[in-house]
C-alpha cells in the first residue's frame, strides 16, 4: 500500500508542476489553483506514505521519479530540447533512485 500512495503523491506532484508551468508566474488562476492543489495532495500521500516507510527511501523516490517525470514531460510535450546531458541526467536520476531501493532501505 505506501508504494500505491507514493505512485499518488508522485503523479499529484507532476500534475502541479506542470500545472505550474501554465500558470504564469501564479497570474493565471486556474494553473495557479491547480499547481496548489496537486502540491497540497502532493504533500498529504507522502506524509501517509511516511507512516509505513522510512523517509529517506520515499523522499529520493518521490523526488527522483517525479524529476525524472518533469523533465519528460518537458521534452515530449512542451517543447524542451532533448539533448544527450539531459537524457543522461534524466537516466542518472532514474539509476540513483534504482540504488537506493537495492541498498536494503526499509
Amino acid at each position: 500500500m505506501p508504494y500505491v500512495l507514493l505512485a499518488a503523491a508522485i503523479a499529484a506532484e507532476v500534475a502541479g508542476t506542470t500545472a505550474m508551468k501554465y500558470s504564469d508566474g501564479f497570474t493565471k488562476l486556474w494553473p495557479s489553483l491547480g499547481t496548489a492543489a496537486g502540491y497540497l495532495l502532493a504533500f498529504t500521500l507522502l506524509a501517509q506514505t511516511l507512516k509505513s516507510m522510512s523517509v529517506g527511501t520515499a523522499y529520493a523516490i518521490w523526488a527522483g521519479v517525479g524529476t525524472a517525470a518533469v523533465a519528460a514531460i518537458g521534452i515530449f510535450f512542451l517543447g524542451e530540447p532533448a539533448n544527450a546531458t539531459r537524457l543522461a541526467g534524466i537516466l542518472l536520476v532514474i539509476a540513483g533512485v534504482v540504488l537506493l531501493n537495492l541498498g536494503g532501505a526499509h
